[in-house]
């Protein structure tokens, strides 16, 4: 339901949105059921003329049953979320698996930085690509990234990923993703983080391989491209461009 207004575009988008919509499914059962049942109740018990106003106190079985049943089976409902919950929990925060590429995220009031790994795939070397509100990454290659804050708490968030990270001042977290789709997305920070948070809105371009090979070498100083390197990134931006 809920990728019919954003896309999923990460391996585990898809296991995000069906717990949503599991809590969704069984609070909107109980919603929907807790309003009949309570305008039941008033058009059954309303005011009639000659029947004296009954005090209910709770004690009467007949009565607690109203409360008492609903509740062990909202308990029964709360098991099956819980249970889901500790599920993806699990695969997106606990299991992380191996990365193929690792790029370093850095907020700051208010605006986010990048480094990528250059075309060694290793970051901290000389090639390293750094850009400003524009993160770019190669579809179906798993990504961890080294969140880290400059000043204040801030969020990184990427919808289409159903991807939330908090970032605290002085600790870098890690955290992965996988693209799935390529196109270009919105990334925010989701923590009111100062005056001009409203502002600290970025890009996250998902590429094809042969996309992202070009844009790697366009922005790899010559004199830092193996002789390889430079031949492939020719080649990838030959057929980007036809």
């Amino acid at each position: 339901m809920i990728e019919r207004y954003l896309p999923a575009a990460s391996t585990f988008a898809s296991d995000v949105d069906h717990l949503v919509n599991l809590i969704g499914a069984f609070t909107g059962f109980w919603f929907f059921l807790c309003v009949a049942a309570f305008f039941y109740l008033i058009f059954r018990y309303r005011a009639k003329d000659g029947v004296a106003a009954e005090y209910v106190d709770g004690s009467n079985p007949r009565h607690k049953r109203w409360v008492s049943w609903p509740h062990y089976l909202v308990l029964v409902c709360d098991l099956f979320i819980v249970v889901g919950a500790v599920r993806v929990w699990q695969e997106v925060k606990i299991d992380v698996p191996p990365a193929e590429k690792t790029i370093r995220v850095v907020g700051q009031q208010w605006a986010w930085s990048f480094v990528h790994p250059g075309l060694d795939g290793q970051l901290d070397t000389a090639d390293d690509i750094k850009t400003v509100d524009d993160l770019h990454v190669e579809v179906d290659t798993l990504y961890h990234f080294e969140l880290e804050s400059r000043d204040v708490m801030h969020s990184f968030s990427v919808p289409v990923f159903r991807l939330k990270q908090d970032t605290i001042p002085g600790r870098v977290i890690t955290g992965w993703f996988e693209p799935t789709q390529v196109g270009e997305w919105d990334l925010q920070c989701a923590e009111i983080c100062g005056i001009g948070h409203g502002v600290m809105s970025a890009r996250i371009i998902v590429s094809s391989s042969e996309d992202h090979s070009a844009w790697l070498a366009e922005m790899t100083p010559q004199d830092l491209q193996p002789a390889t390197s430079l031949a492939a990134a020719d080649s990838a931006a030959t057929v980007h461009r036809n």
